[in-house]
C-alpha cells in the first residue's frame, strides 16, 4: 500500500514538474511563432522529440517494439495523432491570436475535459464541487471573450483563438483517454514515443497537401527563431513530454490533468515578465476564477 501511494505522489509531481517545463515552452513557442507557421512548428517539435527519444531509448536499453498487443500500438499511435498533430497545431495557431498569458486562461479547460471524459470512459467519478468548478473555468472563458474586455486584440482574432484553444484541450483529453489504459503495462519512454512517430506521421501528409506548403517550410528554414523554436521543442515536445506522460502512469488521469494545469499560472506568468503581455485586471480576475475552479476540481 505504502508503495503504491509514493508511486501516485511521484505521479503528482510529474504532473507538476510537467507543467513548469511546458510553460517556458510555450514562451518560447509564442517568440518562434511569430515566424514559423504553427505545422511547421509542432513538425519541428515533433522530430526533436522523436530524435531525443530514440538514443534515450538506446541507452536505457528498452526495446523499440515490446511484445505488446497490436491494439496498444495502435491506441498510442491514434492518441498521438489526435493529441499532438491535432491539439498542439490548434494550440500554437490558438497562442499566435491569443497571446500567452490569454492562451493560459482558455487552457484552463483542459482538466474539465479531461476528467469529464475520464468519468465516463475510465470510471473516474465527478463531485458536486469538481462540476462546480468546471462552471468557474467555463465563467472566466466567457468573460476574457467579451467584446469591451481586451480592446488590444481584434474581435475576431480572439473569438477564433478561444475555439481553437477550447478544440485544442479537448482533443487532448481525448488522447489522454485513449492512452491511459495502455500506460499501465507500458514503458513511459517507449509510449512516448509511439504517440510522437503518430503525431509526426499526421503531420508529414498534412503539410504536402497543404496548399501553403512552400510557405510553411519556407517559414522554417527562414526563421531567425531557431533557438527559441529549438528550445522549446527540447522543452515541450521531450522533457514535458515525458514527465506528462509519467504523470498520466502513476497518478489517477483526472488529478495528473489538474496538476498539470498549473501551467496555466505558469505560462500567466512568464507571459508578463517574459513577453511584457499586460496584465489588465480583467485577466487577473479572469485567471484567479479559473484557477479557483482548478482547485475545486482538485479538492472535490
Amino acid at each position: 500500500m505504502g508503495q503504491l501511494q509514493n508511486l501516485v505522489f511521484l505521479g503528482k509531481l510529474f504532473a507538476l514538474t510537467s507543467a513548469l517545463l511546458w510553460a517556458f515552452a510555450v514562451i518560447l513557442f509564442r517568440i518562434s511563432g511569430r515566424t514559423v507557421h504553427p505545422l511547421g512548428l509542432n513538425l519541428v517539435k515533433s522530430l526533436v522529440s522523436f530524435l531525443f527519444l530514440l538514443p534515450t531509448l538506446w541507452l536505457l536499453q528498452e526495446p523499440l517494439v515490446p511484445s505488446l498487443p497490436l491494439e496498444s500500438y495502435g491506441l498510442l499511435f491514434l492518441s498521438g495523432i489526435i493529441g499532438i498533430g491535432i491539439s498542439d497545431t490548434l494550440l500554437f495557431e490558438s497562442l499566435n491570436r491569443l497571446g500567452a498569458s490569454l492562451s493560459a486562461i482558455v487552457n484552463c479547460s483542459y482538466s474539465p475535459f479531461v476528467i469529464i471524459l475520464a468519468s465516463l470512459f475510465l470510471l473516474e467519478k465527478m463531485t458536486l464541487w469538481q462540476l462546480v468548478g468546471v462552471a468557474f473555468i467555463i465563467s472566466a472563458v466567457v468573460m476574457i471573450s467579451h467584446k469591451n474586455s481586451l480592446n488590444h486584440i481584434p474581435r475576431k482574432d480572439l473569438v477564433f483563438g478561444i475555439i481553437l484553444g477550447l478544440l485544442a484541450m479537448f482533443a487532448m483529453a481525448v488522447s489522454i483517454v485513449l492512452m491511459k489504459p495502455v500506460l499501465t503495462g507500458s514503458s513511459i519512454l517507449w509510449a512516448t514515443l509511439v504517440r510522437t512517430v503518430g503525431g509526426s506521421a499526421f503531420l508529414f501528409p498534412v503539410i504536402q497537401f497543404h496548399s501553403k506548403r512552400r510557405q510553411i517550410y519556407k517559414s522554417i528554414f527562414s526563421s531567425k527563431k531557431w533557438k527559441p523554436m529549438l528550445s522549446g521543442s527540447f522543452l515541450g515536445g521531450y522533457a514535458s513530454l515525458i514527465a506528462w506522460m509519467a504523470g498520466m502512469k502513476y497518478a489517477m488521469a483526472s488529478e495528473a490533468s489538474v496538476l498539470n494545469q498549473m501551467n496555466s499560472v505558469f505560462v500567466f506568468v512568464l507571459g508578463v515578465i517574459i513577453l511584457k503581455e499586460p496584465a489588465t485586471r480583467k485577466k487577473i480576475l479572469a485567471l484567479g476564477i479559473a484557477f479557483g475552479g482548478v482547485l475545486l476540481v482538485l479538492l472535490g
